[in-house]
């Protein structure tokens, strides 16, 4: 009996590969569909809207993409291939090579995960600068959430070190933001979108 084990895609395979219809993702050298339900596209689009209109009042140098797809590296060195809710991308790096697939390899200022149980450090390996996860089913862990767990926004920016700070948010509570210092978000407002 012949057993046949099926090679694990690199990076550039999976952009190769990976259908033009649908959302994907890379994983453990697979290509995934991603898959979200309304409430989370909500929560996800209301953010990437507050970035744009923050980026638009204050003439920003940045572009908000929910299509861009990042190249990281897990701690055991696999590739994967990742798109995050909400990209904050420097515009010139977005604009730098136009006809170039969404895909991107270097660090970008801010990328937003809705519900995530991503809580591995790839984006502190990326060296992306400040990493939002927005927990409005409050799945985190307790001794992050409380109890009783209740939805949260968290921050991570990262530090002189290169390791990120975590910062909780709820309720009524202003977000605060790095890239993003005048932005008037409560994390309720985002939680409810």
């Amino acid at each position: 009996m012949k057993t046949y084990t099926r090679q694990k895609l690199t990076f550039e395979q999976f952009l190769e590969q990976c259908p033009e219809e649908g959302l994907y993702e890379l994983v453990d050298g697979e290509i995934v569909e991603v898959r979200a339900t309304r409430n989370h596209d909500d929560v996800a689009d209301f953010t990437a809207d507050s970035f744009k209109d923050e980026i638009k009042r204050l003439n920003l140098n940045y572009v908000v993409k929910n299509t861009a797809v990042f190249k990281t590296i897990t701690a055991n060195g696999i590739e994967q291939g990742r798109k995050h809710d909400v990209s904050v991308i420097d515009k010139d790096k977005w604009r730098s090579n136009r006809s170039a697939y969404a895909a991107l390899e270097e660090p970008i200022q801010l990328a937003v995960e809705v519900t995530s149980t991503n809580w591995e450090d790839e984006y502190q390996r990326l060296g992306i600068t400040e990493y939002w996860i927005v927990d409005y089913l409050a799945i985190g862990l307790r001794e992050y959430l409380g109890n009783p767990k209740v939805p949260a926004v968290f921050v991570f920016l990262l530090d002189a070190e290169g390791k990120y700070q975590r910062t909780l948010f709820k309720g009524s509570e202003r977000i605060g933001s790095q890239t993003f210092p005048e932005l008037a978000l409560t994390a309720d407002q985002i939680l409810t979108a």
